[in-house]
């Protein structure tokens, strides 16, 4: 087997200290608003377990621009905080005092200075052991439910949407688009290129998108106005489900592999260590020649987990694979993080062949732009 590419590989689980950096605009005549609103959000933050330190830093070139940084001692401590309902309660009050937002977020790879040096050990966390390899591509996901018994007319809007406008901006492109449902609940898998949020704006405006999102808009669960700002972007904040490991083996023409997405559902409060879980089975899968998944992404908020394989022939040639419980301790450890209710775990091939079947989405559309 030819080798085609580099392994490309992102994770949130290296253990690494986190710096979180997020740009504002702050809209005119605002900034005693904002001042005030970052001071309630700065004590709110500094209780939350993993937070080290945070700096509010305005330019000097234009006093409108903001700049708040944060350190965390890991990023899993972040994404727990910044996926909750306490957080958007918190950030809720500077919305309208910002014109435009930006957030990065970058493990720490080396650092020096006096200030490092005298530094507690406690507080300096780990650095991230060598720089991974990537490939320009930002995956993020949205996850929602609609009401039971509208699945089939929610898969068909959702299947004949027209794709919107690849190019965003000279630096930003979309890239794929893919949407999976599994009884109620729906996914929408995106890859970008350049500026996640760039491109989140832009397809939010393009009249193919906003036509679908209208024409689903009475089945969802969550009441939600697009006509109102605030109303969608809550939504949309409460739907955003975070690409936290990515692994691409580099072994496989993307010709060869089709996509397929299983779902998860973690016990509660157990989402991360799920997700932690099967971001070690993943690297290991990406290390075994003979493994016929090509990439794995696993996205997670709360208790729900999703992972987005791409796969070199039938999804249950290797079923404990595909599910993510290669050997004995990892099936487990899985059964103890995963709510499988009455079902349980699978002891055989045959068992996990029928587990699978029942994990996996339905692929509604799988889209890539034209330019890609």
């Amino acid at each position: 087997m030819t080798i085609l590419s580099e392994r490309v590989s992102q994770s949130a689980f290296d253990g690494s200290r986190l710096r979180v950096i997020l740009l504002l605009d702050l809209h005119d005549g605002a900034q005693n608003q904002f001042l005030e609103a970052y001071e309630h959000m700065r004590n709110q933050v500094a209780s939350i377990p993993g937070h080290i330190s945070d700096q509010l830093c305005q330019s000097i070139e234009n006093p409108s621009q903001w700049l708040i940084t944060s350190e965390w001692e890991s990023a899993p401590p972040f994404l727990t905080w910044v996926n909750s309902e306490e957080h958007v309660a918190t950030v809720q009050p500077l919305h309208s005092c910002v014109r435009d937002t930006r957030s990065l977020r970058f493990s720490v790879l080396r650092e020096t200075g006096a200030a490092f040096e005298s530094t507690p050990e406690h507080a300096k966390g780990r650095l991230q052991s060598a720089p991974r390899l990537g490939n320009g591509v930002v995956r993020h996901a949205l996850t929602f439910t609609v009401k039971p018994g509208t699945e089939e007319i929610v898969a068909k809007i959702l299947a004949d949407y027209d794709s919107p406008q690849a190019q965003v901006n000279e630096n930003t492109r979309l890239l794929r688009t893919s949407l999976f449902m599994r009884g109620n609940r729906v996914v929408r898998a995106v890859e970008i290129e350049g500026d996640l949020m760039a491109a989140l704006r832009h397809v939010s405006r393009q009249p193919e998108v906003r036509a679908v999102e209208e024409a689903i808009n009475p089945y969802l669960e969550q009441d939600r106005d697009l006509s109102d700002s605030n109303s969608a972007r809550l939504f949309f904040t409460r739907a955003a489900l975070p690409a936290v490991h990515h692994v691409t083996a580099g072994r496989h023409d993307a010709a060869d592999v089709q996509r397929h997405a299983l779902f998860y559902q973690a016990k509660e409060g157990c989402g991360m260590a799920l997700a932690r879980l099967f971001a070690g089975q993943d690297e290991e899968n990406a290390d075994d020649v003979a493994s016929p998944i090509e990439s794995s992404t696993i996205f997670q908020r709360d208790d729900v987990v999703v992972r987005l394989l791409e796969v070199s022939g039938p999804l249950d040639a290797q079923p404990t694979q595909a599910l993510g419980i290669g050997g004995d301790r990892k099936a487990a450890m899985l059964e103890r993080l995963l709510d499988s209710g009455a079902q349980g775990m699978p002891r055989n091939d045959v068992e996990a062949a029928r587990f699978l079947a029942d994990s996996e989405m339905d692929l509604i559309t799988d889209r890539r732009s034209a330019e890609s």
